[in-house]
């Protein structure tokens, strides 16, 4: 147990997935969920008692999102009609809300249902505190319920031939850029850059006295970031089973050094540590003309933003690339079955397509599956808000987002070389080496 913790508790030291914040909005829509017909089934058997379901969430910030998932267990309450009923506790970050959850496994009273970061999948298995969902799934939705949700999305969602969550507050890394500092400097607004060289191009031409040309961050989510580089140039980070890193690679070198040219070389992107919490406000204040971020981020965007601005995919590399980030819905062990049936009957609900649909439009994440991108609510908000369907379009380029096993500890290992490369303390190379044997060595014991 002390190593469990310890483990977690490294995972507050770090962020390796992206769960930023979102803009104020209107509540949920009420509309009823779409989606296939309604089968006509028996009538359910009320429980014995009522349940009342805890339920887990974090937000980067607090605000809009805690009135929003407030909002929708209201709306299911009121629903809901079986003695099933949902109390959403917010609990901070997605590192506050993994030690409190962790904190309540090892006092034998966890949460009945989580939301929480996607890569903390192996996290969680190895404080052995979820369920597998496979059992729940073939009884309501089954196969066609599973691919409804875009690969991408899934692929944090399952090891070992088993799904253990389910895609809810989705996100990509896109690229904002503000086309009135395009038209100032005779950039066509309508054309962000596709690649690398136009890239550095773009940026040169943009960054002014009191203005850089792109700001990427180097602090909060630097994994995340860098993570998009490395896809663009040669392979992914981790293995499926998260027990390998491919840190030290000749491509991963290259896309480090073409990261630190942006900022010692083309002097178009700020030296030291550029905050990921501020980047977003630089933006909308005219601080920096592009910027990578969370699409999570483009509703606050759209409401602070003076001026218009696009969303493009990441430029490519050798190819376009982007990591998936955000949150899943997670169920866990040692409550009682039908807590967990109940469980899961709130996650459908919650991911029926025009709920998620309306959660994406209130938000800015992407909506997860196909059929919620389908419905008539968000065909008429993409049309009105063309920005919307990049991070969604993107996705036929997009991975599974950095996860392994004692993930506390090698994401440290990985995000501390990382800033020390980008900073100029360590040459890329010797970062990645360094990161590349401390990670070998904390993965050791599931790898035998």
């Amino acid at each position: 147990m002390r190593f469990i913790l310890t483990t977690v508790l490294i995972i507050c030291l770090v962020a390796l997935s992206a769960c930023s914040s979102a803009a104020p909005a209107s509540a949920p829509s009420s509309a009823p969920a779409g989606g296939s017909a309604a089968k006509s089934p028996e009538p359910e058997k009320k429980p014995s008692k009522p349940i009342e379901l805890s339920f887990f969430f974090p937000v980067a910030v607090g605000g809009p999102l805690t009135k929003i998932f407030d909002s929708l267990a209201d709306q299911f309450n009121k629903e809901n009609k079986d003695g099933i009923t949902v109390k959403p506790i917010y609990t901070g970050s997605n590192q506050d809300t993994l030690i409190k959850a962790q904190t309540g496994v090892m006092g034998g009273t966890p949460p009945d249902l989580m939301l929480v970061s996607s890569t903390d999948l192996f996290t969680l298995l190895d404080m052995d505190a979820i369920i597998p969902l496979d059992d729940l799934i073939a009884k309501d939705g089954g196969d066609a319920y599973i691919k409804d949700f875009y690969e991408g999305f899934m692929a944090n969602a399952q090891t070992g031939g088993k799904t253990y969550s389910i895609p809810f507050q989705r996100s990509t890394i896109i690229l904002y850029y503000n086309k009135e500092a395009f038209k100032e400097v005779g950039l066509d607004p309508e054309k962000p850059p596709q690649n690398y060289k136009e890239l550095v191009e773009y940026s040169k031409k943009l960054t002014k006295p009191g203005r850089w040309g792109i700001e990427i961050s180097s602090t909060d989510y630097i994994g995340w970031m860098f993570q998009a580089l490395a896809l663009q140039n040669g392979k992914n980070l981790m293995d499926q089973d998260g027990k390998k890193v491919f840190f030290n690679t000749p491509e991963n070198v290259e896309a480090l050094q073409f990261w630190i040219d942006l900022i010692k070389k083309e002097k178009v992107m700020p030296e030291g540590a550029t905050n990921w919490a501020t980047i977003p406000s630089d933006f909308t204040s005219g601080k920096t003309a592009m910027m990578y971020h969370t699409t999570g981020n483009l509703g606050a965007v759209k409401s602070g933003a003076k001026f218009e601005f696009g969303t493009a995919f990441l430029p490519a590399g050798k190819n376009y690339g982007t990591p998936v980030g955000g949150a899943n819905l997670y169920i866990f062990k040692g409550i009682a079955k039908e807590r967990q049936e109940a469980a899961w009957k709130y996650i459908r609900w919650l991911t029926q397509p025009e709920r998620l649909a309306q959660f994406s439009i209130d938000t800015g994440y992407v909506a997860p599956s196909r059929s919620s991108n389908e419905t008539d609510v968000m065909k008429k908000y993409i049309a009105s808000f063309p920005q919307a369907v990049t991070a969604r379009d993107q996705l036929k380029y997009a991975a599974a987002s950095f996860s392994t096993h004692n993930s506390g500890e090698v994401g440290k290992i990985w995000n501390d070389n990382l800033q020390a490369a980008i900073t100029g303390t360590v040459p890329p190379a010797e970062a990645l080496k360094k990161a590349q044997e401390a990670a070998e060595k904390v993965l050791a014991p599931f790898n035998k």
